[in-house]
């Protein structure tokens, strides 16, 4: 064809205005080649077609040859250098942890203005190109044909974005910081998702019906045209599922890039951003849920490799923060007028091995930053029992704390030490005794939850009688009751399951149990202090929370809610129920002292007779497993390592392009050779 219409032979020089050699999409690929050198063969001034005759066409594939693996090299040069720029200077050094080493193929600067403005800049990978063809590139138009109309004229930062979040609290408040982030730069948040002009979806990844739920949100998006941008922990953990084509992505620790991700999206790019980089900075704008709780994680990721978590495999290993950065996020949270502080991990226990730290010293330097009058309280994370072990009394001591909320969260799954050791639980059934016998000792008044998995796969009837005298044994106040869901590329996904009817009705059981014990009936008449920090879901009734953090229903009204919203106040229970109390507000100050002084007695009291547990931290000091370091070197690789990394993957690629291109050309010159032979 290509003979035809230039009436010469298909292996023929062309001038290459980009100067370098046809992409590899190009029909000319394998015939179209470049070399300034034959010029002087031809006696030309200028470059032109020419015709090869048998002894030119051997000496222009040896040059071009030369040519290409010239070019191969200058190109390995510029992606080294755009490494070097990714990473802010060589060698890595000077990286600013918002925007890591290499994130994308392209990545944002932000740079002020002369009004003290960010603007979001993009330097992608044709920066090479001449200004006027970057130009061209630099919006990469979606297969909308409005988007190619309208995407000029989107004005950043005057759009409505809904934010839609799924999941644990460290979701939350991913999503509140990227709200706070997208306000800052003008765009205005909206609860309402038809008058919105782009979605946020932060999504969940732990069971099957919140991954449904949020393909339903993708989906009515879709229908009413408007874009959207998936984060958390689905796209990073699976951004091939099909539900996440055709819209942008953001990685769990790209949350600093909302507001980048927003203004492409909108012009009408699909953008991915889902390389992992440094955790992101603690001090970014925030829009809280509930303005008088602060939610400060702590961590992301986890040591452990359980079979049916799919959080890993978006979150990764443990990757702590600095006690400093936590420490001024609090104290920030305390100057904004919140109340409540929540810590949030996939595993408070386990905070700080990475970094040489550990909950211990957490906990201590938190509340010495408490306010002394408790109005604001601090509400301890999840933790897995292995690394808790070890820090028990310390765990302890700061429950004990007055402005500490005597509650915890420790998932134990199964009763069962078969079942838990199928799990890849790193504990037995016996170490997680130990836990809450310690805690229900030495911390009086104290709310343990758990999390039971209803019908693992491998689980017996005799074994499923072991998680219900679990239960049974110490009727915890908080119990979340979960089937078990398959997720795939998981270990328990290829394990041979229980029949579905069999987990339903132990599902059934277990919520039975729980519903048959009534944990709040102790209160009933008593006295107390309660932190109120929200309104019930009638929109009526006040929300407080007593010290063992047990839900209190308190009289609402505006006259009540101007005067006890993000207060504390004393309340007398009046009644109970299996998931809170009701109460009455106490407002004679006499009795509120009297409150108050027998407060003070149990706690001195209960300093006194907390006695020695250095025996206990020496018994429990070695449960932290060794093979764990392993990992831990992983976690804390050098940026620098990083970069060396994606060094050597790109000089490995373009040797491998070096030889694929040569070889193909001495292929063609040989069948060229051969057809001259057969004319001949």
């Amino acid at each position: 064809m290509l003979a035809k219409q230039t009436g010469k032979s298909p292996f023929f020089l062309c001038n290459n205005p980009c100067r370098r050699p046809p992409k590899r999409g190009d029909s000319r690929f394998f015939f179209f080649v470049e070399f300034d050198t034959l010029n002087i063969l031809q006696k030309k001034k200028k470059k032109r077609r020419v015709s090869l005759g048998p002894l030119s066409f051997f000496l222009s594939f040896f040059l071009s040859f030369i040519r290409s693996t010239f070019f191969l090299s200058e190109r390995k040069r510029e992606m080294l250098e755009d490494l070097e720029d990714l990473g802010g200077g060589g060698g890595g050094g000077g990286r600013d942890p918002n925007n890591g080493g290499p994130t994308s193929s392209r990545v944002t600067s932000a740079l002020p203005n002369q009004h003290g403005r960010v603007l979001l800049g993009m330097r992608d990978k044709h920066h090479h190109r001449r200004p006027e063809e970057r130009a061209m590139m630099d919006v990469k138009v979606g297969a909308s044909s409005s988007s190619s109309s309208s995407s000029s004229s989107v004005v950043p930062g005057t759009q409505r974005v809904h934010v839609k979040t799924f999941g644990c609290a460290h979701n939350h408040s991913d999503s509140e910081f990227m709200s706070g982030q997208l306000q800052e730069y003008g765009y205005t948040l909206t609860d309402d998702p038809s008058t919105a002009n782009l979605w946020v979806v932060n999504t969940c990844t732990v069971k099957n019906p919140s991954q449904s739920a949020m393909n339903t949100v993708i989906e009515r998006a879709k229908t009413n045209d408007t874009p959207v941008v998936v984060c958390g922990c689905v796209p990073q953990g699976d951004q091939k599922a099909k539900e996440l084509e055709h819209v942008s992505l953001l990685g769990v620790s790209q949350i600093d890039r909302i507001v980048e991700a927003v203004e492409r999206t909108l012009r009408g790019e699909r953008v991915v951003m889902l390389e992992k980089k440094a955790l992101p900075k603690l001090d970014l704008p925030k829009v809280r849920r509930n303005k008088r709780v602060e939610i400060i994680p702590l961590s992301t990721g986890c040591l452990g490799q359980c079979t049916y978590c799919k959080t890993k495999h978006a979150r990764g290993e443990l990757g702590s923060y600095e006690i400093e950065a936590i420490i001024g996020r609090a104290k920030l949270a305390i100057e904004e007028g919140v109340t409540e502080i929540w810590l949030s991990s996939e595993d408070t226990g386990a905070y700080g091995l990475d970094i040489g730290s550990n909950v211990a010293e957490l906990f201590k330097a938190l509340v010495d930053v408490l306010p002394t009058d408790q109005s604001v309280m601090l509400r301890l994370g999840m933790t897995n029992p292995p690394y808790i072990l070890a820090h028990l009394p310390a765990i302890a001591e700061a429950m004990r704390h007055p402005s500490v909320f005597s509650w915890i969260h420790i998932p134990v799954q199964s009763g069962s030490s078969k079942v838990l050791d199928d799990m890849k639980r790193e504990y037995t059934r016996e170490e997680f005794e130990q836990v809450c016998d310690y805690l229900l000792k030495h911390v009086p008044d104290i709310t343990i939850a758990t999390d039971i998995i209803c019908g693992f796969p491998g689980e017996t009837e005799a074994e499923w009688r072991e998680t219900m005298s679990l239960i049974e044994k110490y009727k915890f106040p908080e119990v979340h009751i979960s089937q078990f869901y398959a997720r795939p590329n998981t270990p328990a996904f290829r394990m041979k399951r229980v029949n579905t009817l069999t987990v339903k009705n132990r599902s059934r059981e277990l919520t039975k149990l729980t519903e048959s014990y009534l944990p709040w009936t102790k209160l009933e008449g008593q006295k107390m202090k309660v932190w109120i920090t929200d309104i019930a879901a009638d929109g009526i009734s006040l929300v407080g929370h007593t010290k063992s953090y047990s839900q209190i229903l308190l009289p609402g009204g505006d006259e009540n809610v101007e005067k006890y919203m993000g207060k504390s106040a004393h309340v007398k229970v009046i009644s109970s129920s299996r998931w809170s109390c009701k109460a009455e507000i106490i407002e004679d100050e006499s009795e509120v002292a009297e409150i108050q002084t027998t407060n003070l007695h149990k706690r001195i009291a209960l300093v006194e007779s907390a006695g020695d547990t250095s025996n206990l931290n020496k018994k429990y000091g070695k449960k932290i497993r060794p093979k764990k370091k392993d990992i831990l070197a992983d976690v804390t690789e050098d940026f620098d390592d990083a970069y060396a990394l994606r060094v050597q993957r790109i000089d490995k690629l373009l040797r491998c392009s070096e030889i694929v291109f040569g070889t193909t050309l001495c292929v063609a010159s040989l069948g060229m050779l051969y057809s001259k032979l057969v004319r001949a």
